[in-house]
């Protein structure tokens, strides 16, 4: 079960003493009855509408185009720890301050990467009802937003996108462990690694190959380096997606190749950039290639306990053969540990961010005779 973080503890303390500018992306996880009956009424609530349906028009596009430039952070926007999000954001296809709508991020996420409509809804949605404000219909896609002042962060914070072993999460090819400090910053020397593993295994170039070495070498070195390693879903999941994302979407639309360059690989990773003349995929694109990146070593989901070089296999984790209890860990772990009983706005304003999350969920699983059920972890008794 995931816990409120310290953070959202030091909120709580302070909001007891005074009633603070609660900033409207930040979620309500966590808070205690009394917090939210000052929070709430602060707060502009809004019905979150559907999310966007699948493009029309999948080809290939010019998407880093004159509408859409790339422009340099402003005082006070926001990255995080996703560099396709973080790119979304610097081209304008999200408001450039980092501050977004669940329906704006698929939206922005279709039409800038071409992504597979389901799978944008589910992990938008899955990131929104944990970090998202789920009354405002707001979200932040990272970093740290003070309570009590500009940043840098004053006694009470609230972070965006970025709570750990969800999307962010251990073993990451460009951020640090969350153990280390910063999980969310470009770290120099992972790219380095990425880079030499490149050159080792992909002739310069990266490739599923390369993923599939690098992403066992982040999980080894995470495992020996980091007591608190934690590799569950469904990070689990996240962790290997990430591995394919740069070769799915950061790849130039018009080229036959399944290789990423290099200097096109930074681009995204540190500056939030696309190529001059960027297209997107020439086809709706989710996780293809995750097999590849697994099989060659394979790992069951799990986590060290008690210390480094001690990791431990969970079974209560889903993995590659038990897709529905991703979705059930999704909901019956992390947001209702988050949410544990929600009532009035609040309880209304997950049911229907749930239901937009399974949705998602079947448009990527299918919804035939084996189809997962949805599940509802909010009984009218609660």
């Amino acid at each position: 079960m995931m816990r409120p973080t310290i953070t959202r503890f030091l909120v709580l303390s302070s909001l007891a003493l005074k009633v603070f500018a609660f900033p409207a992306f930040a979620s309500l996880a966590g808070f205690s009855g009394e917090v939210l009956q000052q929070v709430i009424p602060t707060l502009e609530l809004r019905v979150p509408p559907k999310p966007p349906g699948p493009l029309k028009d999948t080809s290939a596009k010019l998407v880093n185009d004159a509408a859409h430039p790339w422009k340099p952070l402003e005082p006070g926007d926001i990255r995080g720890p996703c560099p396709g999000l973080n790119t979304l954001a610097s081209h304008g296809y999200l408001p450039r301050n980092g501050i977004a709508s669940p329906s704006q991020i698929v939206e922005a996420a279709q039409e800038g990467f071409n992504m597979h409509n389901g799978l944008a809804i589910f992990i938008t949605y899955a990131g929104h009802l944990v970090d998202g404000n789920l009354l405002t219909d707001l979200l932040s896609i990272g970093g740290k937003t003070s309570l009590t002042g500009p940043d840098p962060p004053g006694p009470a914070t609230v972070g965006g996108l970025n709570t750990h072993d969800v999307f962010e999460g251990d073993t990451s090819m460009t951020r640090g462990d969350a153990f280390f400090g910063n999980n969310h910053s470009f770290n120099e020397t992972l790219f380095n690694e990425l880079v030499e593993f490149s050159n080792r295994f992909g002739g310069g170039k990266y490739n599923f190959t390369v993923a599939s070495e690098f992403r066992w070498k982040r999980i080894q070195d995470s495992i020996a380096t980091n007591p608190n390693m934690s590799f569950v879903s469904p990070r689990y999941f996240t962790a290997y997606a990430e591995s394919t994302f740069p070769i799915n979407f950061f790849i130039d639309g018009r080229l036959n190749t399944r290789e990423l360059d290099l200097t096109v690989a930074r681009g995204f990773f540190q500056h939030s950039r696309m190529p001059d003349g960027f297209f997107r995929p020439n086809r709706s694109m989710g996780g293809q290639g995750m097999e590849l990146v697994a099989d060659p070593h394979p790992i069951q989901p799990g986590r060290n306990v008690g210390g480094v070089n001690n990791y431990v296999i969970d079974p209560t984790s889903a993995d590659f053969s038990t897709f529905c209890l991703l979705y059930e860990n999704v909901v019956k772990k992390t947001i209702k540990g988050l949410y544990p009983r929600p009532t009035g706005v609040l309880r209304r304003a997950l049911d229907i961010n749930l239901d937009y999350l399974f949705q998602g969920f079947t448009l990527l699983n299918g919804n035939g005779p084996d189809a997962c059920k949805q599940v509802f972890p909010y009984e009218k008794d609660d």
